[in-house]
């Protein structure tokens, strides 16, 4: 019975960790825009070419963040929360 409890929670934690790092996709679709926009904005006005590009570097850095969250999230349900969850559970057992 011990078995089954320990394979749930590894794979349950492999699903969540697959789970967070499908939020990878979304800084990368907003980031493409926002360059896109920007070659947009210095092709109609090239003279503004250091202040479009300053504000889009800043946003693209603000749209990674959520990326880097993710990533964080998926390495902490591989490597951290298993074996918390296996001593909670073994905890409740005895």
């Amino acid at each position: 019975m011990l078995e089954i409890a320990v394979g749930i929670i590894l794979g349950c934690c492999a699903l969540g960790a697959g789970a967070a790092m499908i939020a990878g996709i979304g800084p990368g679709i907003g980031e493409g825009n926002a360059v896109a926009k920007a070659c947009e904005a210095i092709g109609r006005q090239p003279e503004c070419k250091g202040d479009v590009t300053t504000t889009m570097l800043m946003g693209c850095a603000i749209a990674e963040t959520t990326g880097l969250y993710a990533l964080v999230i998926a390495i902490l349900l591989i490597f951290v929360a298993p074996g918390r969850f296996i001593d909670i559970l073994l905890s409740v057992m005895k």
